[in-house]
């Protein structure tokens, strides 16, 4: 949690009902912030397991590995790797719901 404040960013880690925020420094602070303001943290925190979620799918589908050499060729694969996967959501959830797309007009 202290790297993650380090460079100004908030850790939104879920709290088990055994702790009591024992251990100071940031993690007493979110447990408490956890505490008192939980509509809010609950909403930061919603956030944080979509993004996991997705990257999860993302791992399972597309494998968890990049097979390029460059940094370059790399973040490029990385961003295929996430448009096919919005293109998979964006299908499943048109059969799901039965949308018939329109592409074009006639």
């Amino acid at each position: 949690m202290e790297a993650v404040t380090d460079v100004r960013a908030m850790p939104f880690i879920s709290f088990a009902a055994h702790h009591r925020g024992n251990g100071g420094g940031t993690w007493e602070k979110m447990y408490h912030y956890f505490q008192f303001r939980r509509d809010e943290f609950l909403q930061h925190y919603h956030k944080r397991s979509n993004v996991e979620s997705a990257f999860s799918m993302m791992k399972r589908k597309f494998g968890d590995g990049l097979r390029s050499k460059t940094d370059v060729a790399m973040a490029n694969e990385a961003l295929c790797k996430i448009l096919c996967h919005n293109l998979v959501v964006l299908i499943h959830e048109m059969c799901e719901l039965g949308i018939d797309p329109v592409f074009w007009p006639a």
